[in-house]
């Protein structure tokens, strides 16, 4: 048999296993972060925590004689993805990074594009007063010290320290545009912050921005280590993989 690994926690992760799980040729391992309570678990055989860096993973590669690996870890997961980029190299194996395609503006759209949360920051500010945060749990305290009002939504309980004036919401997706519409309105959002995730389970927010005129900030996506192979879906993951270690 052909053993893969992927390292998921994403949608487009659980499609993939789904879609290899029939797969009489092929042992399918999805690796999970752990950090998501009660996560909905992929077919097939599935593993939670960490590696213990790149040479962790090059060991457990080498340990359960993987040989292949996809990366279709969450598309701001760059240190796990440098990892395993590293770890690929290392073990000799093929890796492949899928990744739901990002985000395009459409007519009506306000868009501002920043680098990195940091960036975000500064220029938030300069564009609104009452800011709605969808960046995550653990880079909050990047605007700390900032003029803003803030709402920031996220699955679980934030890094600690917290910016001033800062109010937590935890809610999961998939939300809708009358939901995201209602929350701008009752908390007088002038402002979105979020990151270009792609997908369309958190997309409502943008349309809810767009439909009420309020500008959007966005945090482009890290690319994924050179030389890795990509591709945009679950099929063109299935596709690669086929073509990359053929019948067992």
């Amino acid at each position: 048999m052909r053993r893969v690994l992927i390292l998921g926690g994403t949608a487009e992760a659980r499609a993939l296993a789904d879609a290899l799980a029939g797969d009489p040729a092929l042992d399918v391992v999805s690796s999970l972060a752990g950090r998501t309570d009660q996560p909905r678990l992929p077919a097939g055989r599935s593993r939670s925590g960490g590696f213990g860096g790149a040479a962790g993973l090059t060991a457990w590669l080498r340990a359960e004689r993987i040989h292949a690996m996809i990366d279709a870890t969450h598309p701001f997961a760059a240190e796990i993805s440098r990892h395993a980029a590293a770890a690929a190299t290392a073990a000799d194996i093929p890796l492949l990074a899928l990744r739901r395609p990002g985000w395009t503006p459409g007519p009506g759209d306000r868009w501002h594009w920043a680098d990195t949360v940091r960036h975000a920051a500064t220029l938030a500010p300069a564009l609104g007063s009452r800011a709605f945060l969808t960046i995550g749990r653990q880079e909050l305290a990047v605007f700390a010290g900032l003029d803003l009002h803030l709402l920031a939504r996220m699955v679980r309980d934030p890094t600690p320290p917290l910016p001033r004036n800062c109010r937590v919401l935890l809610a999961r997706g998939p939300f809708t545009l009358a939901g995201e519409s209602a929350l701008l309105r009752e908390h007088r959002i002038d402002l979105l912050v979020t990151k270009d995730s792609g997908g369309g389970a958190t997309a409502p927010k943008l349309a809810a921005a767009r439909a009420s005129g309020i500008p959007v900030l966005i945090i482009r996506r890290p690319p994924p280590p050179g030389g890795v192979d990509t591709a945009a879906s679950p099929a063109e993951a299935a596709a690669w993989l086929a073509a990359r270690i053929g019948p067992a």
